[in-house]
């Protein structure tokens, strides 16, 4: 059988900030197509890791899109090659309405083709804002400017998309609606996620496989039940309690 490209690649990537290994010779792969969580303690290197790929920092070793070394390249450079992502804090145009702010990401993140009208509208509607195009950003709860962001996201027209904690601080029933969000946002529109997330009962629910960092090194990477079970991963970072909890 013919063994088919990774979508993104990292290959002994290292990030040090003064003698601190962020991030430290790691290396795995996402294959097209699949839900890839990342989960690890505090300071484990998993938002530095997303820095990297899209290019915010600069790092020694390999990240690979599509067969493609993008590190070393700029930000928008990254995101016109399709790799789009969202922050754990909102980061939204405060001052502009939720349709500008979506409409900004189509005009200057995307390289597709098409009436900037109906991009916006189709994706306001996948996105379930419709009707709240005219308010302010400023004005939008936690969970719209979530879904704001996500929205602008969307509207590069990305193949993979970078979710760094995107259910923090939300209710259980807001949790609910982006797990099913996600999921459509990999069935329907083909997009191939990687998920940062400390609710591992979340990542296990979407993901088809899991990375744990720990002090920016990979500790383990498999199935959701394989890294539940795995002695290192409940010793440094689920404890015996989410084990099991699991064979409950």
């Amino acid at each position: 059988m013919k063994k088919t490209m990774a979508m993104l690649e990292t290959k002994n990537v290292r990030k040090y900030f003064g003698r601190l290994p962020a991030v430290n010779n790691l290396s795995f792969a996402v294959e097209k197509g699949e839900i890839f969580g990342i989960a690890g303690p505090n300071g484990a290197g998993k938002t530095t890791l997303f820095n990297l790929i899209s290019g915010t920092y600069s790092c020694s070793g390999e990240i690979i899109f599509q067969g493609e070394k993008i590190n070393g390249l700029k930000p928008h450079r990254i995101c016109q090659k399709g790799i789009a992502r969202t922050f754990q804090i909102p980061l939204v145009f405060s001052s502009m309405t939720l349709y500008e702010n979506i409409q900004t990401a189509v005009h200057f993140g995307s390289n597709a083709t098409g009436d900037e009208k109906t991009i916006v509208s189709d994706i306001l509607d996948f996105v379930g804002l419709k009707g709240k195009e005219s308010l302010e950003a400023k004005n939008l709860n936690l969970f719209d400017k979530k879904i704001t962001m996500l929205a602008a996201a969307l509207a590069t027209k990305p193949k993979l998309l970078l979710l760094d904690e995107p259910v923090g601080g939300l209710n259980p029933a807001e949790i609910a609606q982006n797990i099913s969000l996600f999921k459509r946002i990999n069935r329907d529109l083909g997009i191939t996620l990687v998920v940062i997330e400390h609710l591992m009962k979340v990542l296990a629910s979407i993901s088809q496989r899991l990375m744990i960092l720990h002090s920016g090194e990979r500790i383990c990477i498999g199935s959701p039940e394989e890294v539940a079970k795995d002695k290192k991963v409940v010793e440094i970072y689920l404890g015996a309690g989410y084990a099991s909890s699991r064979e409950t």
